[in-house]
């Protein structure tokens, strides 16, 4: 069996252990890790079986990056350069993503060095945000090392904290429409709201989980045990989708409400049927989410425009001091 074949064979067995695994234990952060693990091992045994240029390094990022793997997302990654490619390394590198993609690993990958990573990050809140949660897999550690360190000084928090509000009302309203089969990854209260109180509390620098949160004050104990709660059930929810639809999937379509249902183990009632009490679960998690995320939003803003007008306040106080204490000489 060649290695191609090998790789394609051990993808295959090993989403179909993580699969089986969660059928008997829904644990989504079982899940995560699992396949965390899986990917990661064979994206660094193709990198290492290749002959690529030193100075380069692999790097996960957004949701791959974050460790929250879904069993039919795509795999961000970033192959990151110390100078941008000749036409060499880029073949080289192709074939590399071509190897990924013929045993089943579909990824989303960009091939930049550190300078192109800052230039579009200051250019698109988008690459900003992806590049906000890396995570290194294989080659130069030093070169990762100086992105992680060069994509952070260039982030300023209190304009990616606007950027993002913009971001996020302009997705609530493509999604406005989705009531009845709602999306429950982009629409108002859903997974990319949890990611977005994140987002703006790592880019302020109160932390990147919910412990840090209610250590910087921005939220109580009781809220961050209440969201992380919705947190597992959305979670849950999106991973069951992808294995039931055998796709990815996002929104809760008519055609799979009431199995949905019943993998929750919710039966039909009298006055209520399975499918409408999976639904109402699920806007109950929304309009939670929902409001932490106003909460840490107003809680973040507050904090950098009192700091930045502290700052701003400093030159005419010391301008005011100076110029009394001319006036005693």
């Amino acid at each position: 069996m060649s290695a191609l074949e090998n790789w394609k064979q051990a993808l295959a067995d090993g989403r179909a252990r993580i699969r089986a695994r969660f059928e008997t234990k829904p644990a989504a952060q079982d899940l995560f890790r699992a396949q965390g693990a899986l990917v990661d091992g064979l994206l660094r045994d193709v990198w290492n079986a290749h002959d690529l240029p030193a100075n380069a390094a692999l790097v996960a990022v957004g949701g791959y990056g974050r460790g929250q793997l879904f069993p039919h997302s795509d795999i961000d990654l970033l192959i990151l350069l110390d100078a941008p490619a000749d036409e060499r390394s880029q073949e080289k590198l192709q074939h590399l993503v071509g190897i990924w993609w013929d045993i089943g690993l579909e990824t989303g990958h960009s091939i930049r060095s550190v300078e192109e990573c800052v230039e579009l990050a200051c250019q698109d809140i988008t690459v900003q945000t992806n590049m906000l949660e890396p995570r290194f897999l294989a080659g130069d550690r030093k070169l990762y090392k100086r992105f992680t360190d060069a994509t952070l000084k260039a982030l300023d928090p209190l304009a990616f904290l606007q950027a993002k509000g913009l971001e996020q009302r302009q997705r609530h309203a493509r999604y406005e429409d989705t009531n009845l089969e709602p999306h429950v990854k982009e629409r108002a209260g859903g997974l990319r709201d949890l990611h977005h109180i994140l987002w703006i509390a790592r880019g302020a620098g109160y932390g990147k989980s919910w412990r840090d949160l209610v250590r910087h004050g921005l939220i109580t104990d009781a809220e961050s045990r209440d969201i992380q709660r919705h947190e597992r059930f959305l979670h849950t929810l999106r991973i069951r989708l992808h294995y039931l639809t055998g796709r990815r999937e996002d929104r809760l379509i008519f055609d799979v409400q009431s199995e949905l249902a019943r993998q929750f183990g919710l039966d039909n009632r009298p006055h209520r049927r399975a499918s409408e009490q999976l639904m109402q679960r699920y806007y109950r998690s929304a309009k939670a989410v929902s409001q932490i995320d106003n909460i840490v939003r107003q809680n973040v803003r507050s904090r950098l425009t009192g700091a930045r007008s502290k700052i701003l306040a400093l030159p005419a106080a010391f301008a005011a001091a100076s110029s009394s204490f001319a006036e005693v000489l």
